[in-house]
């Protein structure tokens, strides 16, 4: 509670002026193991290829950040968190490291109505942020390592990108071989968490090997291993069936419980492989492989509340009555081809994936506050419910593009796409121990088993599309492109539900169906300058819709109106100018995003069954601002800032009795602050020995979020702005550098998502003595060092 009341005093004018001090987001100095000892005042460009085309991002008709391999490196980002907290008008919801495969918590100019608390089971609904591995659609959550550069398109990208980027798109592009570079890099780190009984170590190997004249490889390897910082300080103690102990006998309803310090530990295992071949300088070809493991022993997640005897929980103690590990295996392979044609470039993108997890999940709370252990389960004195959750997604993915060289009054692009992918959802949720304890003390109980909840869902999207961008240059000056993708998904979903325990038997419930239509894109660009641009821009996005296959007949019968939900569709209008001078760069823009048929992730009334609805309109506005540069040779700034304003316009209703609010209009889109801001100050110079000693601040600031847009209060809940600040300082030679860093210097508890009091916390009159109730807080102050050397 201490550090949330800390996040309530700092406001937005406090935020501001320390932003002001250190003047910006730039990266750290250019203070690479093999960088030179001598810093230019001429700013670095990171090239893209958004457009299909390597460009400069100032030549990007809309609002597009780049950040290098380089940077990432220098600034130790790892992870989407921090990567996303550098882009303006990009929010993420900080769930940790566990499931973080199962569901996308980004959301790009506030284009989100899932609730924050959501991330534990596969929703019904696609992200509305598409993510790019190279040129492969995966939602993935690789660790960032090794990679060229990440590109952020901001706004609808339904042209080039399809569905699934109503808000925007990620694009994570990884080192490619060098054929004439033997060379690699090590480097390894040791921090200390807040909290933390132990320590964090990280280690990295890249290798670039040329293979011949035309053949090169490049590897990349590493281990994660962070210690737990969160401490499970009632969990029930088990016999060997995992069944919580009766240590008087069953019908005594005393139980055991335990404590497990530092639960939530990180065991990360990464890999990737490519291999570049180009015979000539027409033709290249790269495969590449990549693979990852992740074993999380439980949440990052503490509970604000009391337990059953009314005693607080302490900083970094989470109430659950059982342990919650996760575990996730994915794995990539593509082959990306390229050959010049002259007039042209035809690349092709063949890539196959495969992703799968599990998890255990603390249900009691949720049991307990629908009284369902009263109602339905005989007030069992050692209640534990488990939820065992899986998720699977597998596909294949073929894209072909024909792309124009530039130089002539018409650009074009052309391109024609294929996907087939599976997905995999299932829940067994047990009682454990009910059945034994029912036996001998219920007279008259009909329990098949403990599994009270059985679902698994089977789905397949096949999305078939061809689409096109031209470009005209009206002057040298003047650009119009006009862009149109036409699309046609297939989508079929097999879905089996049941309560075994009860001896119901499981229903099963198939449908299929097919959206067809088309986006368009119109933009114009006019250069006030040689680097220098305004565009205004009208963009598309379009998401599919699916099935919630929920079961219309039987124990388990729900409305109808729940069986399927349709795409949402939004509408971009975008004004914007950036430019750059040697020792300055900037990036502003204003849009309006019009979203109708928005889908709403939610359950069934009757059952409780994962769904997704269909509601009305909402919108979102807002501006971006981007600012970065140099003073003299020594020093760096940059500063972002976006303020969006995100909310429905039509009230969200509930698809089988309208006259039920969901959500009144006017209510604010969730996981997004109005205000976010991001700037660091960087200072580096040459020491007498050679050396150079780089030193940074960073600050990062985003204000109040909200948790859901549900009306109910076992969902609602608006999280207080924060602020985060980072420091580091780095010493490098020409081949090695040693950094000291510390992250969350003022140990912020950073939240932006929750599951409530009302909706999974205490209740011992039902003898649930644990509390289910959590918040996600940021990782806490971190102290580290890191040494890498590079030969």
């Amino acid at each position: 509670m201490r550090s949330t009341l800390h996040a309530k005093r700092t406001p937005l004018a406090s935020a501001l002026a320390m932003a002001l001090l250190s003047l910006g987001q730039a990266g750290p100095a250019r203070a690479q193991t093999d960088a030179p000892k001598d810093r230019s005042a001429t700013l670095e460009t990171v090239v893209v290829t958004a457009q299909g085309r390597r460009e400069n991002p100032l030549k990007v008709p809309y609002n597009i950040s780049a950040i290098g391999g380089d940077d990432l490196q220098e600034r130790r980002i790892t992870d989407q968190v921090d990567l996303l907290r550098e882009v303006a008008g990009a929010s993420v919801v900080d769930r940790g490291y566990r499931n973080s495969g199962v569901v996308s918590g980004v959301t790009i100019r506030g284009l989100n109505l899932n609730g924050a608390a959501l991330g534990d089971y596969q929703t019904s609904a696609v992200p509305a942020v598409s993510t790019y591995v190279n040129q492969t659609p995966i939602y993935a959550n690789f660790l960032i390592k090794d990679l060229e550069r990440v590109e952020v398109l901001r706004g609808p990208q339904g042209t080039l990108y399809g569905s699934g980027s109503l808000g925007g798109t990620l694009r994570y592009i990884t080192h490619a071989p060098e054929l004439k570079r033997l060379g690699g890099r090590v480097e390894g780190t040791f921090s200390k968490t807040d909290g933390s009984g132990g320590h964090n170590t990280t280690g990295d190997l890249m290798l670039n090997v040329p293979l011949g004249s035309t053949l090169a490889a490049r590897v990349t390897a590493g281990k994660v291993r962070n210690a737990g910082v969160i401490d499970y300080v009632n969990i029930y103690q088990l016999d060997t069936k995992g069944v919580p102990l009766a240590p008087k006998g069953l019908r005594d309803p005393t139980a055991a419980y335990d404590v497990k310090k530092d639960a939530d530990t990180v065991d990360i295992s990464y890999g990737r492989i490519a291999l570049l071949f180009k015979p000539n300088q027409t033709f290249s070809a790269t495969l590449t492989y990549q693979t990852q493991s992740d074993d999380i022993g439980g949440r990052r997640q503490p509970t604000q509340g009391n337990n059953g005897s009314g005693l607080p929980y302490g900083k970094y103690e989470n109430g659950s009555v059982q342990l919650e590990p996760s575990t996730r295996d994915v794995s990539l392979t593509s082959l990306e081809m390229e050959l010049d044609l002259g007039f042209a470039t035809l690349t092709s993108a063949t890539s196959h994936y495969e992703q799968s997890g599990s998890s255990a999940s603390e249900n009691t709370g949720f049991y307990a506050k629908n009284n369902w252990l009263r109602d339905f389960y005989y007030n069992y004195p050692r209640p534990m419910a488990s939820a065992v959750r899986g998720y699977g997604d597998k596909a294949l993915v073929q894209e072909l593009r024909l792309i124009s060289k530039k130089g002539g009054a018409v650009d074009y692009i052309v391109g024609a796409f294929f996907q087939d992918q599976d997905l995999q959802a299932s829940q067994m949720s047990y009682l454990r121990g009910l059945k034994a304890w029912a036996d001998l003390v219920v007279p008259g109980n009909v329990l098949a088993n403990e599994n009270d909840f059985l679902y698994t869902r089977t789905q397949n999207f096949k999305d078939s599309a061809l689409y096109g961008e031209l470009t005209y240059h009206v002057t040298p000056r003047l650009r119009a492109t006009g862009g149109v993708r036409f699309f046609d998904n297939k989508f079929s979903n097999d879905t089996t539900m049941g309560v075994p325990a009860w001896g119901m038997a499981p229903e099963q419930s198939v449908f299929s169906q097919r959206d067809k239509g088309h986006l368009f894109k119109a933009n114009v660009s006019y250069d006030l300058a040689e680097r220098q641009m305004l565009y205004a821009t009208v963009s598309e996005g379009f998401r599919r819709g699916g099935a919630n296959a929920v079961p219309l007949t039987g124990n388990f019968k729900e409305s109808a109106t729940y069986q399927s939900y349709a795409p949402d569709t939004n509408t971009n209008y975008e004004l914007g100018i950036k430019g750059a001078s040697d020792s300055f760069k900037y990036n502003i823009s204003a849009f309006y995003i019009d979203w109708k048929n928005v889908q709403v992730e939610t359950s069934t009334p009757n059952w409780g069954f994962f769904a997704a609805q269909n509601g009305g309109r909402a919108r979102s506005q807002g501006i971006e601002v981007e600012l970065s540069g140099s003073l003299g040779a020594d020093w760096r700034y940059g500063f972002s800032y976006a303020f969006v304003d995100a909310k429905l316009i039509d009230p969200v209703l509930r698809v089988d009795k309208p006259s039920v609010v969901v959500a009144p209009a006017g209510t604010r889109l969730p996981g997004t602050a109005r205000n976010t801001i991001s700037a660091s100050l960087e200072h580096a110079f040459n020491l007498p020995s050679g050396l150079l000693w780089t030193n940074r601040l960073g600050i990062y600031y985003q204000g109040p979020t909200e948790n859901a847009i549900s009306a109910l209060d076992k969902y609602k809940h608006t999280w207080p702005g924060f602020s985060q600040l980072g420091l580091s300082s780095t010493l490098s030679g020409d081949k090695w550098s040693a950094s000291l860093y510390v992250k969350n210097l003022t140990n912020n508890a950073g939240i932006t998502g929750g599951f409530l009091e009302q909706h999974m916390g205490t209740d011992p009159s039902q003898n649930y003595h644990g509390n289910g109730s959590k918040v996600f807080i940021s990782q806490p102050r971190t102290v580290g060092v890191s040494v890498a050397y590079a030969f």
